[in-house]
């Protein structure tokens, strides 16, 4: 069997597993391990095994994972999420869809200390989609928007999407962290707009909720400020060149640990239950990122990513026509694959195209997060619905998945934007102070 013709049965067995809900990671190793020992040798696969293993688990760039996942988590267990959503509610919620606008808002808050969409839909669901039924809102917009707004958590830094962006295409974590800032205000805007134009067509889908006063306001605001804090602390560090990413996950946790032990709101046990949750996350990253490390060099030996890329070369396309065929791809494999499963399976076939076609790294990284999180709400996988629908227990899956639809356009609309101007992307990244 030939090289090219082993790694097409890999890549099959791959999805086979999958299909029988094998988890990603064990299913990456067994396809990696069986192909590189068909290929190079049953001591070549063991070797590899072995030192792929150490060389992620001892690598320092790694700690920014489980520190930004444990910040997130202490947000989330100490009440600080809930703040700044009652922040915006305070502020906007007496508008029509003022309280799905403000569930946006806390997402998109919550997405930057957590980096996770998961842990952003979950939470805000949570929170806000109580106080959405009370006031009479429809559910397809109260569901559909804590599912949309969860999707924040994959691109606004820090985000776990592009520590494994940066890992599997060897970039800059702080430059892709920066480079999702402008994009995710990007996405979260059209977001905003996108529940104004709902509720201006069918007002009846987003009553007004209840008027606050200006003490009421500045009480809200005021228990946003450490949440805020934190925020503009670890990014601005960042884009201000006085942390590494690293540095910046490690302060960012010390300073919600420290304040929610300030107010009262962290308890050893719920500081206990908060790392312990971290460390089951962490593992699952790090298993993913180690089966890549073993599959992506099965993939390189059968030689399949250099067909692909004579393939999608030879269409005589321009630059654009390439990226979006790529940008369509993962559209479609979203339906049924995790976005990390993704990430580690497309990568090593798609980047060396991109690369060699001129596409800047970083920008190309951006839009493929940005479609990664069109995934999390695509049917029929969409797990950011699944995890809506463990909420509102209520609500059929089919009425979620109607109410994602005109953020799911918006996303795309904000895909397209980024695709014509990449500035947008690269304006952060290429003014930091190095």
């Amino acid at each position: 069997m030939t090289p090219a013709a082993t790694g097409l049965v890999g890549i099959i067995a791959l999805f086979v597993l999958l299909a029988l809900r094998i988890p990603v990671a064990f299913a990456m190793f067994i396809v990696g391990f069986v192909g590189i020992a068909a290929l190079n040798g049953l001591n070549a696969a063991t070797s590899l095994l072995a030192s792929e293993a150490f060389t992620l688990g001892s690598s320092a760039e790694l700690v920014v994972i489980p520190l930004f996942i444990l910040m997130g988590n202490i947000a989330s267990v100490t009440g600080m999420s809930r703040r700044l959503y009652d922040a915006a509610y305070a502020v906007i919620g007496q508008l029509r869809g003022g309280l799905a606008s403000a569930t946006v808002i806390g997402c998109g808050g919550f997405a930057a200390l957590s980096g996770s969409s998961v842990a952003a839909a979950l939470t805000m669901g949570r929170v806000s989609l109580a106080e959405m039924d009370r006031f009479n809102y429809d559910t397809r917009l109260s569901t559909g928007v804590v599912a949309a707004g969860g999707t924040l958590g994959i691109l606004i830094p820090p985000s776990t999407g592009f520590v494994i962006y940066a890992i599997l295409t060897e970039q800059s974590i702080g430059r892709l962290f920066l480079a999702g800032v402008l994009p995710g205000i990007l996405l979260l805007s059209l977001f905003l707009l996108t529940i104004t134009v709902i509720c201006w067509i069918r007002p009846e889908m987003g009553p007004a909720g209840p008027r606050t006063t200006m003490s009421e306001k500045a009480q809200a605001m005021a228990g946003a400020i450490p949440i805020l804090a934190v925020i503009v602390l670890t990014i601005g560090g960042i884009y201000g060149g006085m942390f590494s990413p690293t540095e910046a996950a490690a302060v960012g946790a010390g300073a919600v640990v420290l304040i929610g032990f300030a107010m009262r709101t962290l308890t050893l046990r719920t500081l206990w239950k908060a790392s312990r949750d971290s460390i089951v996350t962490t593992a699952t990253v790090m298993l993913i990122l180690i089966a890549a490390h073993l599959i992506n060099p099965f993939l390189a030996l059968s030689h399949i990513p250099q067909a692909v890329g004579e393939f999608l070369t030879g269409l005589s396309l321009p630059v654009t026509g390439v990226l979006v065929i790529i940008l369509l791809i993962y559209l479609v494999l979203g339906c049924f694959l995790e976005g990390f499963a993704m990430l580690v399976l497309t990568l090593p076939i798609f980047f060396p195209v991109v690369t060699q076609l001129g596409v800047d790294p970083i920008w190309f990284g951006v839009l493929v997060v940005l479609t990664l999180e069109m995934g999390l709400i695509s049917p029929p996988v969409g797990i950011n619905v699944f995890i809506v629908k463990s909420v509102a227990q209520n609500v059929s899956l089919a009425r979620i998945f109607r109410g994602v639809l005109p953020f799911w356009l918006a996303m795309m609309a904000a895909v397209a934007i980024l695709i014509a101007f990449p500035q947008i992307s690269l304006f952060l990244p290429d003014t930091m102070i190095r």
